[in-house]
């Protein structure tokens, strides 16, 4: 059973920064894909950043690109997603998720789900 629990969420001004970490426990770190999904309210979730098990391959949703980085520690099992020049429009719900195979973008692709940590952007 994989267990992932994120940290790291909270509140910062448009233009901040925050860190998001996850650690994960009970898998082999490396056969998995590793993701970020965020859920507005009144909003569905979407995928945010997805990394494939090498770690070699990443993905990010257009709204994201050149603002958020997703990366893995395999030492630590743990992933980051590192949010700069956040937006109001940021603001959401973000959980970490662990893909079923080595890569994945979309909901079903993901098995494992932390409990979510709430980032909210003022203008």
């Amino acid at each position: 059973q994989v267990r992932l629990v994120e940290s790291g969420g909270g509140s910062v001004q448009a233009g901040g920064s925050l860190r998001l970490s996850c650690a994960a426990s009970g898998r082999t770190f490396r056969q998995n894909a590793m993701g970020w999904f965020r859920q507005a309210p009144g909003k569905e979730r979407e995928s945010v950043a997805v990394i494939s098990a090498s770690g070699k391959t990443t993905y990010y949703v257009d709204s994201v690109k050149g603002r958020f980085t997703i990366s893995i520690d395999n030492a630590k099992n743990t992933v980051y997603l590192q949010m700069n020049s956040l937006k109001p429009e940021d603001t959401a719900v973000y959980y970490c998720a662990s893909a079923v195979g080595v890569w994945g973008r979309r909901e079903a692709d993901f098995g494992s789900w932390g409990q979510g940590t709430q980032v909210t952007v003022s203008s």
